[in-house]
């Protein structure tokens, strides 16, 4: 499964972005996608996921209420949109799969720049 992620960019607080991950190869092994957040002088921390075939999404409490994920079925693409951006959102933000049968996320895509400016 290789994935691809866009949408990063510089936006200001309290504004609204869409972030998405397109998915090929063995889609049909996914079974979780999630998406992972790594701040400056931080550690990557999971944001949410959702279960691929289900689509049914999972939030951090430090995100609920503000980010959702949702799939378009017909493009194997996830999409997380995060309203109500602050500072401390800043991030590189990563998508990543986790398959049947396995246990972690292994298959990552290559990150995109999130900068919320105060």
């Amino acid at each position: 499964v290789q994935l691809q992620a866009s949408g990063g960019g510089l936006v200001q607080t309290g504004k609204s972005l869409r972030l998405s991950c397109a998915a090929s190869g063995r889609t049909d092994r996914i079974l979780f996608m999630g998406w992972f957040r790594q701040g400056p002088g931080k550690e990557r921390e999971i944001v949410g996921h959702i279960i691929w075939n289900v689509r049914s999404p999972a939030y951090r409490d430090f995100v609920k209420g503000r980010f959702t994920i949702s799939r378009d079925d017909a493009k194997d693409t996830v999409y997380p949109r995060m309203d109500n951006l602050e500072p401390e959102d800043t991030a590189v933000y990563y998508c990543a799969a986790q398959l049947y049968g396995r246990s972690a996320y292994e298959s990552w895509g290559q990150g995109t720049l999130v900068t919320v400016s105060s």
